[in-house]
């Protein structure tokens, strides 16, 4: 009889154990990479497949405009304005999170997941406070540094905080692609972890320069008589292996029988460089690059697939940015979320239910080349480079691409806007915000961003 009990009340222990959350950032890759979100250069069919089974959303924004100030968001739920990394370097240096910082990896590990990270960390280096083992992983295999994640065929990678060595890149060989072995791990670790609640954050390096890729890589083959640059070439193919690795992803989870209870979200941590948005209209129509707090920027891509979670085929114009992402955790894992987050809950809309808390604004600041600020509120959005600098200001329902400054017709919607930004800007001792956009400062930007 008890063996009989616990046969019958084993389905009812499956059906109730806590979602699973996979977490896929890509990096530098912008809206216009994907074909669901209108582009035509490079093959994303899985990016594609995903979107008719799940949900995407139309209106999502990364964390900030350049890498580790994303991560910062991501994993502390705290806005560009109010998180410790607000570019990738600061007056004091490369500066780690803090000692005890509550991350979202920390926050379900308390709740009984396992945690695991792959990739590129970037906010904190071995031996600093800011090492991911410290902040609630379990496991991460990757690159700590985020210059170390610039070279593919590094002589080593790092798993929680020890150096693994890559000899068949000794001396400069290039016997192991580092991304085909974060993959691995990434799989490795799903299928380890199958019968308990997992939370996998895979933060993939490609596309990010280097622009490398083997030449024998079928993705890479794709495009090889394509009548591009060799750099073009090699950005698509990493573009589609990271597309095909995803789908091995969704594949992994259907073997294991584990994909219906597992939302898997699917992005990219900022907008695309300059060069790939003038030759394979990388940010599609929108204005700006990486770096920049226009559109360009950092509107991403942001697909959610949760099969008989989610309805098939829908789409979300609800404004959300990367700092959502542990308050959406919390209400997944029924957690308290540790602190007090700018973000909020999109679990509703992923349900198909009234997304009863929205966002009044969502705000970034950043501090690489010169200092920008920028708002979005509805469907207006506030741009400057000072905080005491004139508020741009565009609608972006009739002005996508950012083209009509229309501050001085809406001088009251340019003024509340402008509020919104003193607001937000909360003080730091290791960022220093001009109060005004100097004409050095001008210079520099056009030659970082060509803007």
């Amino acid at each position: 009889m008890r063996s009989l009990l616990i046969l019958l009340l084993l389905p009812l222990a499956t059906f109730a154990r806590q979602p699973n959350i996979i977490f896929v950032m890509v990096d530098d890759a912008g809206t216009g990479d994907f074909s669901p979100y209108g582009g035509n250069f490079i093959k994303t069919p899985v990016m594609a497949k995903l979107a008719r089974e799940g949900m995407q959303f139309t209106r999502a924004y990364s964390g900030s405009a350049v890498c580790g100030p994303t991560r910062c968001v991501l994993m502390t739920g705290l806005h560009p304005g109010h998180c410790h990394r607000r570019a990738n370097r600061s007056r004091n240096g490369l500066i780690p999170l803090p000692e005890k910082t509550q991350t979202v990896a920390s926050m379900l590990k308390k709740a009984g997941y396992a945690t695991g990270g792959f990739g590129k960390w970037g906010l904190g280096n071995p031996g600093t406070t800011g090492v991911p083992e410290k902040l609630g992983f379990d496991l991460w295999y990757g690159y700590y540094d985020q210059v170390h994640a610039h070279d593919y065929y590094p002589e080593y990678l790092v798993r929680n905080s020890k150096r693994e060595e890559l000899p068949a890149n000794k001396n400069g060989k290039k016997g192991s692609y580092t991304h085909y072995l974060i993959e691995s791990e990434t799989l490795k670790f799903i299928e380890d972890h199958k019968d308990e609640p997992f939370f996998c954050y895979a933060a993939w390096t490609p596309p990010h320069g280097d622009y490398v890729i083997p030449h024998d890589d079928p993705n890479y083959l794709h495009y090889e008589k394509k009548p591009w640059s060799q750099k073009d070439k090699n950005y698509a193919g990493m573009v589609s292996l990271l597309d095909q690795g995803v789908g091995r992803i969704a594949d992994k989870l259907k073997k294991l029988g584990i994909a219906e209870n597992t939302l898997l979200i699917y992005t990219s941590d900022n907008g695309a460089n300059a060069s790939f948005a003038k030759t394979l209209r990388s940010n599609g129509i929108l204005r700006g690059v990486k770096r920049s707090l226009y559109e360009g920027g950092i509107r991403a891509p942001f697909i959610a697939h949760w099969p008989k979670k989610i309805s098939p085929g829908t789409q979300s114009d609800l404004l959300t940015t990367h700092v959502d992402l542990m308050a959406t955790a919390a209400e997944i894992a029924e957690t308290e979320i540790p602190i007090k987050s700018d973000g909020i809950s999109i679990l509703p809309t992923l349900l198909g239910q009234p997304q009863k808390v929205k966002h009044d604004f969502i705000y970034f600041e950043i501090y690489e080349g010169p200092f920008q600020q920028s708002v979005r509120v509805g469907d207006w959005k506030g741009y400057r480079r000072g905080l005491k600098d004139p508020v741009e200001l565009y609608d972006l329902s009739k002005d996508p691409s950012e083209k009509n400054n229309i501050a001085d017709k809406q001088p009251d919607v340019a003024r509340n806007l402008a509020g919104i930004l003193v607001k937000q800007h909360g003080p730091s001792p290791h960022f220093t915000a001009p109060n005004h956009f100097t004409k050095k400062a001008r210079k520099r930007k056009r030659k970082e961003t060509g803007m």
